[in-house]
């Protein structure tokens, strides 16, 4: 924006100071000429009287002296065709002259000036007065280097006043702008200076109540989430005393455990609910990939049993570090097998698979021989066309993304549903600018 608004100021300035130096040169010139001519005239005309009282001989040491104290040079021709002074041709304008016209005329290599003198016993003679180009422009250089030089020096000027408007327009937008990157990457208590232009002012002015508001809004949601959470205590209570006047030992101790898992999930969600926003400069947070595939699968299994489904599950050997949390990966490994046990009829096999990226990260696969996905986008967060909630995928799709992965719909080697998730690794070479920037998201929605 600085450089926009110097080269305007640039192209301003050079155009006022060409119309108006450029007619002050002319100007210049002609008054330089006038002068000279002006100068050439008066010694003609002082000439004039001597002419008529001085004789031949005085007349000539007369011409022959102003002509050695003279820019000009004098020529006098008399009536009995005598020459005095310079030697010159008799021109037309010389002929013109004798018969009893003064005037100036140009002439090859400057301007003459012409003076009839009249009263003389054998006609009339005529005092030439020639001036040089060189007398014409005599100054007329030097006048105009100092014209260029003072519009130069002008134009250098504009420019650093222009520099320095500059400065005060561009500091505060770039401040403006860097609080609006910050507000964007996570910060909410970045602010910007109420600095600069009216307009600018205004816009600092709006993004900061914009910040204040969405922090506002964050906090409003976070209490929500929390509330709402918090009153799941009372059926979760109701529900683990049932479970507990359950006479058949086995199936109270699984039914505890359950209600205790589903308790601790809803005392995390409250937890993490109220925990204030961070501005993203915090650790990443990583887990191992391969413990947790295991455990949610061992955990999946006995219910694909009593539903007769026959369970695949591919676990890469050896430790298998993500940037993606332990519980955001169990809570989308079990929103992706939710959705087949809710989608697809019972007795339907599936596989979970889990392998190495070949550029860091692990592709987690979950798929089945069910019907697969229809026409519509099933990522799309509130929409299902199940009779589900529609945030199954989303939040395989955010945990993916976060991670600095993908998503991926398609079909199973047996023509039904496979979900195609890439996770990122702490150890990736774009781990610096993961956390900042949302990745692209590959979706290939089948038909």
């Amino acid at each position: 924006m600085r450089g926009r608004i110097g080269l305007l100021v640039v192209a301003t300035t050079s155009l006022v100071l060409v119309s108006f130096l450029v007619p002050l040169a002319l100007v210049l010139r002609t008054l330089a000429a006038d002068r000279a001519v002006s100068a050439a005239t008066a010694e003609a005309q002082s000439m004039a009287p001597l002419v008529t009282t001085l004789a031949p001989g005085s007349l000539r040491l007369t011409v022959d002296q102003v002509n050695a104290e003279s820019s000009a040079a004098l020529t006098v021709f008399l009536p009995s065709g005598a020459e005095l002074g310079q030697p010159a041709p008799v021109s037309a304008a010389v002929r013109l002259a004798r018969n009893g016209r003064s005037f100036s005329a140009e002439a090859p290599g400057g301007e003459q000036v012409l003076v009839a003198v009249e009263g003389l016993a054998r006609g009339t003679a005529v005092i030439r007065a020639f001036v040089p180009d060189s007398v014409l422009r005599h100054g007329v250089t030097r006048a105009w280097l100092l014209l260029g030089g003072v519009g130069l020096l002008l134009l250098v000027l504009s420019v650093l006043v222009a520099d320095q408007l500059a400065r005060s327009l561009v500091r505060p937008l770039v401040a403006l702008a860097l609080a609006s990157d910050r507000l964007a990457a996570g910060d909410l208590s970045a602010r910007a200076a109420l600095a600069g232009p009216p307009e600018v002012r205004r816009a600092a002015a709006g993004l900061n109540r914009l910040a204040a508001r969405i922090g506002e809004l964050l906090a409003h949601e976070r209490e929500t989430v929390a509330d709402l959470s918090h009153r799941l205590r009372t059926p979760l209570t109701a529900l683990r005393i049932d479970a507990e006047s359950l006479r058949d030992s086995a199936e109270r101790e699984r039914l505890v455990i359950d209600a205790g898992a589903v308790e601790r999930t809803v005392s995390e969600i409250i937890r993490e609910a109220r925990r204030p926003g961070q501005a993203g400069g915090d650790a990443p947070v990583t887990c191992d990939a391969s413990r947790v595939i295991a455990e949610r699968s061992a955990f999946w299994r006995p219910l694909a049993e009593d539903q007769d489904r026959r369970m695949a599950v591919e676990v890469a050997a050896g430790p298998m570090p993500l940037l993606v949390s332990a519980d955001d990966l169990a809570t989308c490994v079990d929103a992706l097998l939710g959705n087949v046990f809710a989608h697809t009829p019972e007795g339907t096999a599936f596989a979970v698979r889990l392998s190495r990226r070949a550029g860091g990260g692990a592709w987690l696969v979950v798929s089945d021989d069910g019907r697969g996905f229809g026409p519509a986008d099933p990522t799309t967060r509130g929409q299902s066309s199940g009779g589900s909630t529609g945030l199954g995928l989303d939040i395989a799709r955010r945990t993916a993304e976060a991670s600095g992965g993908t998503l991926i719909i398609g079909r199973s080697a047996a023509g039904g549903g496979s979900v195609t998730l890439g996770l990122g690794s702490p150890a990736g070479p774009d781990d610096g600018t993961r956390r900042h920037r949302r990745p692209h998201l590959r979706l290939r929605a089948l038909r």
